[in-house]
């Protein structure tokens, strides 16, 4: 069983989709997006990721993100810790979405796997960023937890604890509901390209 689902998603058609939608997303990587908040910027590069889970699978999926991750080690401005944290946060997004698509394949469960997927994100985040982003940011910039808080510079974070729940776990809200949405519209105009047999 195993290895007949790896020779359906590894055509040669489907590689070739894998390293187009990967290159996108790398692309995608590079333009943030400011959205007010301290520490954060938007990016689109999970949409190409959402769209091979859902076209090729989880697997295909997985693989157009760690692709991205890889390529952004290259340019990366935090010594991959940033690009670690994208690609834990990632995968909490992209495969339940995935998984759930994939047992089901209608719009109804689309929006259900992405809107699951947001939500463990979002959850995802908040740990991600309290064990691996803060610690690089106080020891990058030689900075207290304390003197993290403040550069917030947001009205009531006054705590780490305040920091990661009202700034970092809506940003993700946000940049989770961003991506379904661009996902859910564009998903069913680039299926005849996405399932074209090559």
């Amino acid at each position: 069983m195993k290895q007949t689902r790896e020779k359906h998603f590894m055509t040669t058609a489907n590689m070739a989709r894998i390293a187009i939608l990967a290159a996108i997303a790398s692309i995608l990587f590079l333009i943030e997006i400011p959205l007010g908040m301290p520490f954060y910027k938007l990016d689109l590069s999970n949409v190409p990721v959402l769209l091979g889970a859902f076209s090729m699978g989880t697997v295909p999926g997985v693989i157009i993100l760690a692709i991205k991750s890889l390529i952004g080690l290259t340019h990366s401005s935090s010594a991959g810790v940033g690009e670690l944290a994208d690609f834990i946060m990632g995968l909490s997004f992209v495969v339940p979405a995935g998984i759930l698509y994939q047992r089901n394949k209608t719009r109804k469960t689309a929006l259900i796997g992405m809107i699951i997927g947001t939500v463990c994100a979002v959850i995802v985040s908040v740990f991600v960023n309290k064990w691996i982003m803060l610690p690089f940011y106080m020891g990058a910039f030689h900075m207290t937890m304390d003197e993290l808080v403040a550069a917030a510079h947001w009205g009531g974070v006054d705590s780490e604890w305040k920091l990661l729940l009202l700034i970092t776990a809506p940003f993700n809200l946000i940049k989770g509901c961003v991506i379904s949405a661009i996902t859910f519209m564009v998903y069913k105009k680039l299926s005849p390209i996405l399932h074209e047999k090559g």
